[in-house]
Protein backbone atom coordinates (compact mmCIF):
# COMPACT_ATOMS: atom_id res chain seq x y z
CA UNK A 1 0.00 0.00 0.00
CA UNK A 2 2.75 2.44 0.92
CA UNK A 3 5.39 3.06 -1.74
CA UNK A 4 9.12 2.92 -1.10
CA UNK A 5 9.21 6.68 -1.55
CA UNK A 6 6.79 7.07 1.36
CA UNK A 7 8.86 4.62 3.39
CA UNK A 8 11.96 6.73 2.83
CA UNK A 9 10.06 9.77 4.10
CA UNK A 10 9.08 7.88 7.26
CA UNK A 11 12.66 6.75 7.84
CA UNK A 12 13.88 10.32 7.33
CA UNK A 13 11.28 11.63 9.79
CA UNK A 14 12.33 9.03 12.35
CA UNK A 15 16.02 9.88 12.04
CA UNK A 16 15.30 13.60 12.28
CA UNK A 17 13.01 13.16 15.30
CA UNK A 18 15.64 11.15 17.13
CA UNK A 19 18.49 13.47 16.16
CA UNK A 20 16.51 16.46 17.42
CA UNK A 21 15.62 14.88 20.76
CA UNK A 22 17.49 15.70 23.95
CA UNK A 23 20.15 13.23 24.99
CA UNK A 24 21.46 10.24 23.05
CA UNK A 25 18.62 8.13 21.63
CA UNK A 26 18.55 4.46 22.55
CA UNK A 27 19.13 2.40 19.36
CA UNK A 28 16.05 0.25 19.96
CA UNK A 29 13.87 3.36 20.17
CA UNK A 30 14.40 4.16 16.50
CA UNK A 31 12.31 1.20 15.34
CA UNK A 32 9.55 2.10 17.81
CA UNK A 33 9.41 5.66 16.51
CA UNK A 34 9.31 4.40 12.92
CA UNK A 35 6.45 2.06 13.76
CA UNK A 36 4.57 4.92 15.42
CA UNK A 37 4.84 6.92 12.18
CA UNK A 38 3.32 4.05 10.21
CA UNK A 39 0.56 3.62 12.80
CA UNK A 40 -0.36 7.29 12.50
CA UNK A 41 -0.58 6.87 8.73
CA UNK A 42 -2.86 3.87 9.20
CA UNK A 43 -5.07 5.81 11.61
CA UNK A 44 -5.44 8.64 9.11
CA UNK A 45 -6.47 6.27 6.33
CA UNK A 46 -8.96 4.56 8.60
CA UNK A 47 -10.49 7.83 9.78
CA UNK A 48 -11.02 9.20 6.26
CA UNK A 49 -12.67 5.93 5.27
CA UNK A 50 -14.77 5.89 8.43
CA UNK A 51 -15.91 9.50 7.98
CA UNK A 52 -16.95 8.81 4.38
CA UNK A 53 -19.06 5.92 5.59
CA UNK A 54 -20.65 7.99 8.35
CA UNK A 55 -21.89 10.55 5.82
CA UNK A 56 -23.69 7.73 4.01
CA UNK A 57 -25.08 6.23 7.20
CA UNK A 58 -26.39 9.61 8.32
CA UNK A 59 -29.13 9.16 5.70
CA UNK A 60 -30.65 6.44 7.89
CA UNK A 61 -30.39 8.59 11.00
CA UNK A 62 -32.00 11.50 9.18
CA UNK A 63 -34.79 9.27 7.86
CA UNK A 64 -35.50 7.94 11.35
CA UNK A 65 -35.54 11.41 12.92
CA UNK A 66 -37.90 12.80 10.31
CA UNK A 67 -40.24 9.81 10.46
CA UNK A 68 -40.34 10.12 14.27
CA UNK A 69 -41.78 13.62 14.20
CA UNK A 70 -45.09 14.10 15.98
CA UNK A 71 -46.72 15.00 12.67
CA UNK A 72 -44.41 13.81 9.89
CA UNK A 73 -45.16 14.98 6.38
CA UNK A 74 -45.33 12.70 3.38
CA UNK A 75 -41.85 13.93 2.47
CA UNK A 76 -40.58 13.08 5.96
CA UNK A 77 -41.76 9.51 5.49
CA UNK A 78 -39.99 8.91 2.20
CA UNK A 79 -36.41 10.03 2.81
CA UNK A 80 -34.20 8.17 0.36
CA UNK A 81 -31.51 6.09 2.09
CA UNK A 82 -30.00 4.48 -1.01
CA UNK A 83 -26.53 5.82 -0.19
CA UNK A 84 -26.48 3.82 3.07
CA UNK A 85 -26.60 0.65 1.00
CA UNK A 86 -23.74 1.63 -1.31
CA UNK A 87 -22.11 -1.63 -2.44
CA UNK A 88 -18.56 -0.34 -2.21
CA UNK A 89 -19.07 0.94 1.32
CA UNK A 90 -20.53 -2.39 2.35
CA UNK A 91 -17.50 -4.14 0.90
CA UNK A 92 -15.39 -2.02 3.26
CA UNK A 93 -17.68 -2.44 6.27
CA UNK A 94 -17.70 -6.23 5.90
CA UNK A 95 -13.93 -6.47 5.47
CA UNK A 96 -12.35 -8.20 8.47
CA UNK A 97 -9.27 -5.97 8.48
CA UNK A 98 -11.52 -2.89 8.58
CA UNK A 99 -13.56 -4.31 11.46
CA UNK A 100 -10.41 -5.10 13.44
CA UNK A 101 -8.92 -1.67 12.79
CA UNK A 102 -12.11 0.11 13.86
CA UNK A 103 -12.24 -2.00 17.02
CA UNK A 104 -8.60 -1.24 17.86
CA UNK A 105 -8.32 2.43 16.85
CA UNK A 106 -11.92 3.50 17.58
CA UNK A 107 -12.28 6.31 15.01
CA UNK A 108 -15.80 6.96 16.25
CA UNK A 109 -14.34 8.63 19.33
CA UNK A 110 -12.83 11.30 17.09
CA UNK A 111 -15.92 11.84 14.97
CA UNK A 112 -17.43 15.33 14.71
CA UNK A 113 -21.15 14.64 14.32
CA UNK A 114 -21.89 18.20 13.25
CA UNK A 115 -19.41 17.93 10.39
CA UNK A 116 -21.03 14.67 9.31
CA UNK A 117 -24.46 16.31 9.38
CA UNK A 118 -23.19 19.31 7.43
CA UNK A 119 -21.61 17.06 4.80
CA UNK A 120 -24.81 15.04 4.44
CA UNK A 121 -26.90 18.19 4.02
CA UNK A 122 -24.55 19.42 1.29
CA UNK A 123 -24.79 16.00 -0.33
CA UNK A 124 -28.60 16.17 -0.42
CA UNK A 125 -28.46 19.59 -2.06
CA UNK A 126 -26.16 18.47 -4.86
CA UNK A 127 -27.41 17.56 -8.35
CA UNK A 128 -25.01 14.59 -8.32
CA UNK A 129 -26.82 13.07 -5.36
CA UNK A 130 -30.28 13.77 -6.75
CA UNK A 131 -29.26 11.98 -9.93
CA UNK A 132 -27.87 9.07 -7.91
CA UNK A 133 -31.03 8.48 -5.86
CA UNK A 134 -33.29 8.92 -8.88
CA UNK A 135 -32.07 5.59 -10.24
CA UNK A 136 -32.97 2.38 -8.44
CA UNK A 137 -30.16 0.32 -9.96
CA UNK A 138 -26.80 -0.12 -8.27
CA UNK A 139 -24.35 -0.07 -11.15
CA UNK A 140 -20.72 -0.15 -10.01
CA UNK A 141 -19.96 3.01 -11.97
CA UNK A 142 -22.67 4.96 -10.14
CA UNK A 143 -21.66 3.58 -6.75
CA UNK A 144 -18.05 4.62 -7.33
CA UNK A 145 -18.82 8.05 -8.72
CA UNK A 146 -21.01 9.16 -5.84
CA UNK A 147 -18.34 8.16 -3.30
CA UNK A 148 -15.65 9.94 -5.30
CA UNK A 149 -17.88 13.02 -5.33
CA UNK A 150 -18.39 12.81 -1.56
CA UNK A 151 -14.68 12.40 -0.85
CA UNK A 152 -13.60 15.23 -3.13
CA UNK A 153 -16.37 17.79 -2.59
CA UNK A 154 -17.75 17.14 0.89
CA UNK A 155 -14.47 16.33 2.62
CA UNK A 156 -11.28 17.39 0.84
CA UNK A 157 -12.66 20.68 -0.50
CA UNK A 158 -14.33 21.66 2.75
CA UNK A 159 -12.26 24.00 4.94
CA UNK A 160 -13.99 22.91 8.15
CA UNK A 161 -13.22 19.27 7.45
CA UNK A 162 -9.58 19.98 6.62
CA UNK A 163 -9.22 22.01 9.83
CA UNK A 164 -10.76 19.09 11.70
CA UNK A 165 -8.29 16.63 10.16
CA UNK A 166 -5.31 18.89 10.82
CA UNK A 167 -6.27 19.13 14.48
CA UNK A 168 -6.55 15.36 14.81
CA UNK A 169 -3.59 14.24 12.70
CA UNK A 170 -0.22 15.97 12.82
CA UNK A 171 0.83 13.91 9.79
CA UNK A 172 -1.84 15.31 7.45
CA UNK A 173 0.59 17.63 5.65
CA UNK A 174 3.04 14.74 5.12
CA UNK A 175 0.64 11.86 4.47
CA UNK A 176 -2.55 13.48 3.22
CA UNK A 177 -1.80 13.30 -0.49
CA UNK A 178 -0.64 9.68 -0.29
CA UNK A 179 -3.65 8.57 1.77
CA UNK A 180 -6.10 10.32 -0.54
CA UNK A 181 -4.50 8.57 -3.53
CA UNK A 182 -4.81 5.22 -1.76
CA UNK A 183 -8.46 5.77 -0.92
CA UNK A 184 -9.29 7.23 -4.32
CA UNK A 185 -7.56 4.29 -6.00
CA UNK A 186 -9.65 1.89 -3.95
CA UNK A 187 -12.87 3.65 -4.91
CA UNK A 188 -11.95 3.59 -8.60
CA UNK A 189 -10.68 0.01 -8.76
CA UNK A 190 -12.28 -1.46 -5.62
CA UNK A 191 -8.97 -3.17 -4.89
CA UNK A 192 -8.39 -4.54 -1.41
CA UNK A 193 -7.05 -2.37 1.41
CA UNK A 194 -5.58 -4.08 4.44
CA UNK A 195 -6.48 -1.73 7.28
CA UNK A 196 -4.46 -3.70 9.83
CA UNK A 197 -1.16 -3.69 7.94
CA UNK A 198 0.13 -0.75 5.93
CA UNK A 199 3.26 -2.58 4.75
CA UNK A 200 3.84 -5.95 3.13
CA UNK A 201 6.70 -8.09 4.42
CA UNK A 202 9.21 -6.90 1.78
CA UNK A 203 8.52 -3.22 2.36
CA UNK A 204 8.52 -3.63 6.13
CA UNK A 205 11.96 -5.25 5.88
CA UNK A 206 13.19 -2.44 3.63
CA UNK A 207 12.02 0.19 6.14
CA UNK A 208 13.60 -1.63 9.08
CA UNK A 209 16.87 -2.30 7.25
CA UNK A 210 17.28 1.22 5.88
CA UNK A 211 16.73 2.76 9.29
CA UNK A 212 19.01 0.30 11.06
CA UNK A 213 21.76 0.69 8.47
CA UNK A 214 21.82 4.49 8.70
CA UNK A 215 21.84 4.36 12.50
CA UNK A 216 24.57 1.73 12.78
CA UNK A 217 26.74 3.08 9.94
CA UNK A 218 26.19 6.77 10.67
CA UNK A 219 29.81 7.67 11.40
CA UNK A 220 31.12 5.69 8.44
CA UNK A 221 28.58 7.27 6.09
CA UNK A 222 29.51 10.74 7.28
CA UNK A 223 33.20 9.99 6.79
CA UNK A 224 32.45 9.24 3.14
CA UNK A 225 30.30 12.33 2.65
CA UNK A 226 32.46 15.02 4.31
CA UNK A 227 35.49 14.74 1.95
CA UNK A 228 33.17 15.25 -1.01
CA UNK A 229 31.81 18.55 0.28
CA UNK A 230 33.23 21.38 -1.80
CA UNK A 231 33.35 24.83 -0.26
CA UNK A 232 31.12 23.63 2.58
CA UNK A 233 32.01 22.96 6.19
CA UNK A 234 30.18 19.93 7.61
CA UNK A 235 28.76 22.14 10.36
CA UNK A 236 27.00 24.26 7.75
CA UNK A 237 25.07 21.30 6.35
CA UNK A 238 21.52 21.30 7.69
CA UNK A 239 20.78 18.30 9.87
CA UNK A 240 17.98 17.14 7.60
CA UNK A 241 20.20 17.41 4.51
CA UNK A 242 22.89 15.30 6.17
CA UNK A 243 20.30 12.66 7.06
CA UNK A 244 19.16 12.47 3.44
CA UNK A 245 22.75 12.23 2.22
CA UNK A 246 23.44 9.38 4.64
CA UNK A 247 20.30 7.55 3.54
CA UNK A 248 21.24 7.89 -0.13
CA UNK A 249 24.82 6.71 0.40
CA UNK A 250 23.56 3.83 2.54
CA UNK A 251 21.37 2.66 -0.33
CA UNK A 252 24.32 2.87 -2.76
CA UNK A 253 26.51 0.75 -0.50
CA UNK A 254 24.22 -1.72 1.22
CA UNK A 255 21.10 -2.16 -0.93
CA UNK A 256 22.43 -3.81 -4.07
CA UNK A 257 18.99 -4.68 -5.45
CA UNK A 258 18.08 -0.99 -5.78
CA UNK A 259 19.52 0.53 -9.00
CA UNK A 260 21.67 3.63 -8.26
CA UNK A 261 19.63 5.73 -10.69
CA UNK A 262 16.49 4.92 -8.69
CA UNK A 263 18.17 6.03 -5.47
CA UNK A 264 19.42 9.23 -7.10
CA UNK A 265 15.95 10.01 -8.43
CA UNK A 266 14.35 9.44 -5.03
CA UNK A 267 16.69 11.68 -3.05
CA UNK A 268 17.17 14.59 -5.43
Amino acid sequence: MISRRNIRVKVMQTLYTQASSEGAPVPASYQKVLQSHFELTRSLLLYLTYFLGQIARFSEKNAHQRASKHLPTAEDLKVNIKIAGNKILWKIWEDESYKKAVSAIKPGQLLDEELVKKAYQKLCESPEYRQYISEESRENKQEKEILEFMLENLMLNDDDFINHIEELFSNWSDDGEMIVLLLDGFLKKTSHINFTQMLGDDKAEFARSLLQTVVEKSEHLESLIVPKLKNWDPERIAQLDMILLKMGVAEFLYFETIPPKVTINEYI
